[in-house]
């Protein structure tokens, strides 16, 4: 029997109102945090971190001009793994604060399916350790920062430090693990989201909903898939120090999500803070908490 039309349209509107709320999100934070690149700060676009790849295997670096063995914050975009661009970053106060930055474009589910994505992550993030002296990085303290997909992406590299199936390409030599991590609001078990999800929410076990996108096909049919991409799947106590934010009004990816990879954390002993926005939705918080506790987790573990 076919569906009724109402059926296939609103989980079409939802998927697309999720990637346009993210896009947004990300623009006006480009936006409103870096009109331009700070003073004294030198900017080095579009390095390739895969030789000869694919066109979305660059990175963007901001280095002060002043100080040596400086820790770097590596964002990565979200935009529901099928949008968004690392040229809608500057950390203007923490590129003042000195701090170096760099913000990865990886390849997209268009592109390429899961893994696809977390191997550009840890390409990138061990092409920076390989050429930490020349841009006058500190290679033993790197945070990975990230937002919905993105913050999906960094608490996988959070835990998958000791995971040797996603180290592909070059610089193997050199270790993909960093020594922070700040995850805003990302999923984590695909497979629960929709019976975590708000009466209104997204429908995440759509065929087409992003996340049936990043695995190859429906969630729900692809158990193992979903387990590989699960952060949670790869915890162990080695796991580096995670600040986990989330707000519990967020209509795309549930706050429960967060709560899940929180627990899976604290139960193996590693160091975790999930701070809870309340009546928060899917980003652009204006809770004062949530930039105080990033800056000084951050200082903390990077800058002690």
């Amino acid at each position: 029997m076919r569906k009724p039309m109402i059926q296939i349209i609103v989980p079409l509107i939802l998927i697309l109102f999720f990637v346009v709320v993210t896009l947004v999100l990300t623009q006006r934070r480009g936006a409103a945090e870096t009109p331009k690149v700070p003073d004294g700060v030198t900017v080095y676009r579009d390095l390739g971190y895969v030789t000869d790849g694919h066109e979305r295997q660059k990175l963007d670096l901001y280095v002060p001009d002043t100080g040596e063995n400086l820790p770097l914050l590596i964002w990565v975009h979200g935009g529901a793994w099928r949008g968004g661009d690392k040229t809608h970053y500057n950390p203007k106060e923490y590129l003042e604060a000195g701090y170096a930055g760099a913000s990865i474009n990886y390849r997209l589910s268009q592109h390429a399916i899961f893994p696809a994505q977390i191997e550009d992550v840890k390409a990138a993030v061990r092409w920076l350790r390989a050429n930490a002296e020349t841009y006058r990085l500190d290679p033993n303290r790197f945070a990975a920062w990230g937002s919905s997909a993105g913050g999906h992406l960094v608490a996988m590299l959070g835990t998958t430090g000791d995971v040797a199936e996603f180290e592909v390409g070059e610089n193997l030599g050199v270790s993909s693990r960093v020594q922070a991590v700040v995850d805003y609001f990302g999923p984590t078990d695909f497979l629960q989201m929709d019976a975590q999800s708000l009466p209104d929410g997204l429908v995440h076990d759509a065929p087409d909903s992003p996340e049936s996108q990043l695995v190859g096909g429906p969630i729900q049919e692809h158990k193992d898939r979903v387990a590989r991409a699960n952060p949670i799947t790869y915890v162990s106590k080695d796991d580096p120090p995670i600040l986990i934010i989330h707000g519990d009004q967020d209509k795309l990816v549930p706050y429960h999500q967060s709560v899940l990879l929180h627990d899976a954390l604290e139960e193996a002993g590693v160091l975790v803070t999930l701070y809870r926005v309340e009546g928060g939705g899917h980003g652009w918080f204006k809770d004062p908490k949530v930039p105080e506790l990033t800056k000084a987790f951050l200082g903390k573990h990077l800058k002690p």
